[in-house]
């Protein structure tokens, strides 16, 4: 084991009492033997540890605040997804949590790694918590260090998670719960309270990399990638949940380069994190083979319903919560760049790829993209959810998150839009729009979604280049290219236009559609005419 006094590792810097033991970067191993030995959690029959989250089972976005202060305010996109709170606010917690670490009896975990597999840009990060089975997340979830690296170790960002301390005065700071979620870029220090949920701590890494990636001409991207088996003609794919976006970047003959949160360099791409936190509900080993074969020893699961007796996890069952999560190392994928022995990179894109599941019917299977057109929709992050997906649902309703990751934008959406517009000009690179979801009717009409093989078939002739080869038509309503025909696909469904029985209900939806996505558009119109042209008429 690797316990360390708080003083020899510099926690007294954050006053962290300078006796206490720490229990620094066990192995998977220990942590679970802490797991089970502290009582929270269990083996499942998978050997996967099995832990419950408890109240919060989901991130709490309306609980995450910023620190008003002078090093960082002015860049800052404040409003509700980033809300200003006062330094002696932050103050007044920060003394909660630090009392708590130093008083409680309980074991401080620590965790020292990386976030950015390109060295020029990796994140020095500490996490300090007191509960097993968040150290063990952090362990699977972030880059973990080698032989060596822990020496005189300082870390960029520390995350102090205090999940037990709730605020009982949140009503007198004009707080929204007992929970908080509070980042001080200027001290270098997130605090967590009020919330178990692991996700808390991944996230707030991201919207820390967020902040400072962009300010040095890097783009930070929430999407997945992944690359030939010659490292060559990577590609990302951008896509909010239930787009397909994890299960079309895992591909057989492409290793995964990552499933959720890249940066774009001028040396290239590269996988913010060393792990994997995909969703385990209805989780299909003959749909999700790799995700499934990685629910082994080394893997955690969150509120996932098992069998009493067998511990054997039902992973259809939602009755805890839809949102049950895995966690695991990046190379528990086989198919993986890491996993096959290279880090966690490759060179500059040659596709982009927006995923959208468009309910209403109206987006085509694929179109292509100007930069214009791709920082419009880059910007949109459009999806519709359909009836049935989440509770009060009951029909095809739009959704949009700003450059697919709205909730951990530290900067305003246009930052990033601009940074994409200007690698896709400086490196080449194409963007295509793909519909995963709906065309030639809606959702709600009873019709079948477009079939997972065709989608794949698309995807393939994008990344191949062979959709080039087509004929393409402007779009009379969005304006992109969609193809003419496109090798043995029925060219009928190409074009919604043609798709469409009637093509009086047709234009009254593709109208509909158009007014949302102007209404949305106008809370981040900053008078950029190219980019509002990009949009549709």
């Amino acid at each position: 084991m690797s316990i360390h006094k708080a003083g020899s590792l510099g926690l007294s810097s954050i006053r962290i009492n300078d006796e206490l033991s720490v229990h620094r970067n066990l192995n998977v191993d220990s942590l679970v033997e802490d797991i089970i030995s502290n009582g929270e959690g269990l083996i499942a029959s998978n050997g996967a540890a099995m832990v419950d989250t408890g109240k919060y089972t989901g991130r709490s976005p309306q609980d995450k605040y910023i620190v008003d202060e002078e090093s960082s305010s002015e860049n800052i996109w404040w409003g509700s997804v980033n809300q200003k709170i006062s330094e002696n606010i932050f103050n007044e917690l920060y003394n909660e949590v630090i009392r708590y670490y130093n008083s409680s009896n309980s074991k401080i975990y620590l965790f020292d790694g990386f976030a950015g597999a390109d060295t020029e840009y990796a994140l020095r990060v500490r996490f300090l918590v007191k509960k097993a089975w968040q150290a063990h997340f952090v362990h699977n979830m972030f880059i973990r260090p080698e032989n060596g690296q822990l020496e005189n170790f300082s870390p960029d960002f520390t995350i102090i998670n205090a999940s037990d301390v709730k605020n009982l005065n949140y009503k007198k700071h004009g707080m929204n719960s007992e929970t908080f979620i509070i980042f001080h870029l200027g001290k270098k220090i997130a605090i967590i309270g009020g919330t178990e949920y692991g996700g808390e701590m991944k996230k707030g890494i991201f919207s820390i990399m967020h902040y400072l990636l962009p300010l040095q001409g890097v783009l930070s991207m929430h999407c997945s990638a992944n690359v030939d088996n010659g490292r060559k003609n990577s590609a990302l794919f951008f896509g909010l949940s239930g787009t397909g976006k994890t299960t079309l970047s895992t591909d057989s003959k492409r290793p995964l380069i990552g499933d959720d949160e890249h940066g774009w360099s001028d040396n290239g791409i590269f996988n913010f994190e060393g792990g994997c936190y995909a969703k385990a509900i209805n989780l299909d080993p003959n749909i999700e083979p790799d995700i499934y074969s990685a629910i082994r020893p080394g893997a955690l699961l969150e509120n996932v319903v098992y069998d009493k007796d067998t511990k054997t996890v039902d992973y259809s069952d939602g009755s805890k919560t839809e949102n049950t999560r895995v966690s695991y190392p990046i190379n528990f994928i086989e198919n993986s760049v890491f996993a096959q022995g290279d880090p966690s990179i490759a060179d500059h894109p040659e596709k982009i790829i927006f995923l959208t599941c468009d309910a209403y019917g109206i987006l085509p299977p694929v179109a292509k993209l100007n930069p214009e057109q791709a920082m419009y929709h880059f910007i949109s992050g459009y999806t519709a959810k359909v009836a049935g997906t989440e509770r009060g649902i009951t029909e095809p309703t739009a959704t949009f998150s700003p450059c697919f990751g709205g909730p951990f934008l530290t900067l305003h959406p246009l930052r990033y839009a601009e940074l994409l517009r200007k690698k896709m000009n400086q490196f080449d690179v194409p963007a295509y729009l793909v519909n995963t979801g709906w065309v030639g009717a809606s959702a709600q009409s009873g019709a079948n979604r477009i079939s997972l093989p065709l989608t794949r078939k698309i995807i393939h002739k994008i990344l191949d280049g062979s959709i080039e080869s087509s004929n393409f038509k402007e779009d009379i309503y969005f304006g992109f290219k969609i193809p003419d025909e496109l090798d043995d696909i029925d060219p009928k469904i190409l074009n919604p236009l043609n798709a469409w029985s009637d093509v009086e209900p047709y234009n009254n939806s593709a109208k509909d559609l158009v007014i949302k996505f102007k209404e949305n558009y106008k809370k981040y119109d900053l008078g950029d005419d190219k980019i509002r042209n990009g949009g549709p008429r």
